[in-house]
């Protein structure tokens, strides 16, 4: 997940150097973020579905592989196509990799005990932002894009290896029918949670797509400052993720509904404070924190829909992060051009508004699920 996550994520905080380096705008350089998302969400509810009767370690280093390649054709081109082609093929493959994952994870445990597995494997997603973005940011600033671009590569390269020693053979022992498991898209449970997801995360990552572009023109950080916030920003998404694997095996529904509030009430602080430097620490560390709260959110949310089809639903998930990612990211960047990068908070804001009455419609319509 480390591995998979570095190559999505760790572009966020080299988006104004590939911006220069390409000779394009932040906002195109964007694209780097909302398409990789784009491919995730289109292949979310299809591939997982076509490897779900492979074995597992097979499937997890063929996606290994691409992700190599993919990573080795980006350090050494100078077309921007080339690297936003580079990007978005092994994109179509992610959902296939952290599918198996989360369902491996909850399926090692009791029922109710599986959002404290999954959690744990969702602190992989937090170090890819931990390490993986600020330690890509810093390398960009401090030796060249190129050399920063080299550490997906090094990285997946080691994640293959790993996965190649140490990863048993995991042949599927019982595989559902296709139908089964997209019967599912005939509820409207389904839908409503595909919505929540959708609007909970492009309200997160809408916003920390363009966090870097926003410390330095709203904040005036300094580079390195930036790579430190960034950092902070990951370390609390682990912390996050902890408290979420709590949070949901004790107050899961409770946890699910409050979430949108608490985080509406922190972006619109930090639009208040932005151009203070000790307060948006402050505020992007309890941010940090919410992140990964709400990465497991998402993921309980859409799992708890559709328990008996965990593959498709983890695909679902996916696709619907992803393509609130997209969503997001492309609302944000159109603001960033409009009006300026301070107001791209209210994307966030709205989303979660959206997000919220998702959830409570669900929580109002279907509370035998609960």
């Amino acid at each position: 997940m480390f591995g998979i996550i570095n190559t999505e994520m760790g572009v966020i905080g080299i988006l104004p150097n590939l911006a220069d380096y390409f000779d394009v705008s932040v906002s195109t350089a964007g694209l780097l973020v909302s398409l990789f998302a784009l491919g995730i969400a289109i292949s979310g509810p299809t591939l997982p579905l076509v490897f779900s009767r492979i074995n597992r370690k097979k499937v997890m280093l063929l996606v290994l592989a691409i992700f190599i390649i993919s990573n080795i054709i980006s350090v050494f081109t100078s077309h921007f196509t080339v690297v936003l082609v580079a990007r978005v093929i092994p994109a179509f493959f992610h959902p296939v990799y952290v599918s198996i994952a989360l369902s491996v994870a909850a399926a090692s445990v009791s029922e109710k005990e599986a959002p404290k597995a999954i959690s744990k494997v969702f602190i992989g997603v937090s170090a890819g932002m931990v390490l993986g973005v600020p330690v890509v940011s810093f390398l960009a600033n401090t030796v060249s894009l190129e050399v920063a671009m080299s550490f997906f590569a090094v990285v997946n390269i080691f994640t293959f290896i790993a996965t190649l020693i140490y990863v048993p053979s995991m042949p599927v022992q019982e595989s559902l029918s296709y139908g089964s498991q997209l019967k599912i898209l005939t509820h409207g449970i389904t839908w409503l949670s595909i919505l929540a997801v959708l609007f909970l995360n492009a309200a997160i990552f809408g916003v920390y797509s363009y966090l870097a572009e926003y410390l330095g023109v709203v904040t005036n950080m300094s580079a390195n400052v930036i790579s430190i916030m960034l950092l902070v920003y990951g370390l609390a998404n682990i912390v996050g993720n902890m408290i979420a694997g709590r949070l949901l095996t004790d107050y899961p529904i409770r946890s699910v509904t409050i979430f949108p509030i608490v985080l509406a009430a922190v972006y619109l602080i930090f639009y208040f404070v932005a151009e203070l430097t000790v307060p948006t620490a402050i505020i992007i560390l309890v941010w940090g924190i919410l992140g990964g709260v709400g990465a497991n959110i998402n993921q309980y949310w859409m799992m708890s829909a559709a328990p008996k089809a965990p593959d498709f639903a983890n695909g679902l998930f996916l696709t619907s992060v992803n393509l609130g990612t997209t969503i997001g990211a492309g609302v944000a960047g159109v603001i960033i051009a409009q009006l300026g990068t301070k107001y791209i908070l209210f994307v966030g804001v709205l989303s979660l508004v959206i997000g919220f009455i998702c959830i409570i419609l669900r929580n109002s319509l279907y509370k035998h699920a609960a």
